[in-house]
């Protein structure tokens, strides 16, 4: 197997983009990623998307995005698992170079979520669930979340509050990025006092769906040539599941899918959590901050939430997380997040955050989940 690095990123803000289709959104990201990686040609290119046919009636997405870009008759694929999505379209993308078969590959991930109603867009998330044995009941996913949060209080004997620190990180980090659709902090009272949503979940507990599109240029490091001096290598790509389905789980409170692709990463990779000086997470939910933290082996299990109490979480602690805003504030166009994640690790890694630098970065990971972590894709990126 080969190294391989991103030599080349490109996003479009999160926002409601009513002016712009699903394919200029992604054309836009792509271009960009290929000016940034200098180069005019690609091997083949793979999308990471979760509802394009459901809500815009546009499936085939590998094809149409790369008819747009000016790459027609190269392989293309649209790649889901939910909302990691991404996740899964930088994995598949770092084994094609990885294997010696593809030189030069595009990954992006795109997502339009808005332009439907509020409530065709809560249905088609669902999907994400078991159908026949959650969905069918009619849960929400934020529902379903709002259930481990619930019991993981009760098990731990924390209060919501407890999960503020997560949301004011992210909020705070989002005020510094361009592209993220949040960019004002909160207060501690704006979160004490949000809006429920799904008890004990509140609005400021909950990632935004928005639209948005971001996109990586992979190549082999060995012939990265003009790219060499921002080029950063993906040191590991794993993915792992759990049953999708909440009630089919050995233990609901503990992420197996994180702490099984978080273990196979640190091994790839040759680290440990010690090393990681960056954590982008899949923050949907604050309860999803604080499980990951504890599956990845950043905090002992039903610690997670003090890292964010201690202050540990920010650009300045001992686990940054969300460092250009997160799920939560950056915004969750869920086929995309998970090349926005990646995007965001490299500009960490080539010091390039502004406001949001992490001191002396040089080892990154990012997370990619989909459904209630019944997957994960882990990326450890090294600089």
């Amino acid at each position: 197997m080969r190294d391989v690095s991103v030599v080349g990123i490109g996003q479009t803000q999160v926002k409601e983009h009513w002016d712009k289709s699903l394919r200029q959104l992604a054309t836009s990201a792509v271009l960009n990623a290929m000016k940034d990686a200098h180069v005019d040609h690609a091997d083949a290119l793979y999308v990471g998307n979760m509802l394009s046919g459901e809500l815009t009636g546009q499936e085939n997405l590998g094809a149409l995005i790369a008819d747009e870009v000016g790459l027609r008759g190269i392989e293309a694929l649209k790649v889901e698992a939910a909302c990691g999505g991404g996740g899964g379209a930088l994995h598949i993308g770092y084994l094609a170079v990885a294997s010696g078969q593809f030189d030069v590959v595009i990954v992006t991930g795109a997502e339009k979520l808005t332009e439907s109603s509020n409530c065709n867009t809560t249905a088609s998330l669902a999907m994400a669930a078991d159908a026949d044995y959650e969905t069918v009941h009619g849960i929400s996913f934020v529902a379903l979340n709002a259930l481990l949060m619930r019991r993981y209080m009760y098990e731990y004997d924390l209060v919501p509050e407890d999960f503020a620190a997560f949301s004011l990180n992210a909020h705070a980090n989002a005020a510094n990025n361009p592209y993220a659709m949040f960019r004002a902090p909160i207060t501690l009272e704006q979160y004490k006092h949000a809006r429920s949503v799904a008890d004990p979940i509140s609005v400021l507990d909950s990632s935004p769906v928005g639209d948005g599109a971001a996109a990586l240029v992979l190549m082999p490091t060995a012939s990265l040539n003009g790219n060499r001096a921002r080029a950063v290598k993906i040191a590991a790509s794993t993915v792992a599941t759990d049953s999708l389905a909440l009630h089919a789980r050995r233990d609901p409170l503990w992420l197996s899918a994180v702490e099984l692709s978080s273990q196979k990463a640190y091994a790839q990779a040759g680290v440990t959590p010690k090393d990681i000086d960056v954590f982008e997470a899949h923050d949907a939910f604050s309860i999803m901050s604080v499980m990951s933290l504890e599956a990845a082996g950043f905090a002992e299990r039903g610690r997670g939430a003090y890292l964010g109490r201690e202050g540990e979480i920010t650009p300045q602690g001992k686990v940054p997380i969300s460092t250009m805003g997160g799920l939560k504030a950056r915004g969750h166009p869920v086929g995309a997040t998970g090349v926005y994640q990646a995007a965001e690790a490299v500009t960490q890694l080539r010091g390039e955050a502004g406001k949001n630098q992490v001191p002396n970065a040089r080892v990154a990971m990012t997370q990619s989940l989909g459904g209630v972590a019944a997957n994960a894709a882990t990326h450890i990126f090294v600089n």
